[in-house]
Formats: structure tokens, sequence, C-alpha cells
């Protein structure tokens, strides 16, 4: 199987190879930052590393959408919240609009659930579910993050 991932990777255009790398160290990255740090916190240390623009603006938010979603299955707990992040870091060095939402529905009598996911343009770049977000009540949108 790691044989197979390998090939697949190294079969990857070097653009697609290294924003997929980026990817899965940024999804890391966030994973990690939010096990020690307040999330507002993590969320600054994750913009400051978009602050320096990638001289190709060529990559589009769906290549983004793409490697973020590959990238969280190399990172364990690389749940909805990390990618958000990621994907957020991602959009803002390649000039991207960025809308960092997060959700929440009642799953039972007693406990809520959350969901996080990014959109760029109107358009959803990661977080989003085989049922869909429609369940989810929207919080209002996270103001951008302070770099």
């Amino acid at each position: 199987m790691i044989a197979r991932s390998f090939q697949r990777f190294l079969s990857l255009s070097r653009g697609d190879r290294s924003l997929l790398t980026r990817s899965v160290v940024l999804v890391a990255v966030a994973r990690l930052a939010l096990w020690v740090l307040p999330f507002n916190v993590a969320r600054r240390l994750l913009t400051r590393a978009a602050w320096r623009r990638s001289p190709t603006a060529s990559v589009t938010t769906e290549r983004i959408g793409w490697a973020v979603s590959v990238a969280k299955h190399f990172v364990p707990k690389g749940n909805c919240l990390p990618q958000a992040l990621a994907a957020e870091s991602l959009l803002l060095s390649f000039g991207h609009p960025v809308e960092f939402r997060i959700g929440v529905m009642k799953a039972d009598r007693d406990r809520l659930e959350a969901h996080a996911w990014v959109e760029s343009g109107g358009r959803l770049v990661v977080g989003d579910l085989p049922q869909g977000l429609s369940e989810y009540s929207p919080l209002p949108p996270l103001p951008g993050a302070k770099v």
C-alpha cells in the first residue's frame, strides 16, 4: 500500500507534489498546534505561514481542496478543524479570498456537534460531508485571521 501511494505521488506533476507535500505539513502542524495552543493562536500561527505569498498564483481553489482532502489521510486525527486551518493558510498564500466557517447541530438531547469548513468566493473548498452541511447551523463567519 505504501509503495502504491508513493508511486501515485511520483506520478503527479511537480506542482501537485509540492502542493500535496505542503498540505500534509500544514494539516500536521495544525493538528499539533490545536493540541497545545488555543484555537486563535493556532490559527494565527498558520496564517502567518501564508503571509509570504507563493510565487505562483496558478493554484486553483479546487487543487487546494484536493490536496487538503488527500493530506488528511496521512495525518492522524486530521479532521475538519486542522483541514480548515490548512486550507485557509493555502488559500491566503495563493491570493484567494477565504471564509472560515464553523457550524453546529444538535446531535442528541444533551450534545452539540460542530464542524468546520472553508469557502472561497462563495464555493466550498474543504469540509464537505457525505450528508451535506444543511443540518449544521452556521455560526457567524469568523473574522479574517490576524497576521
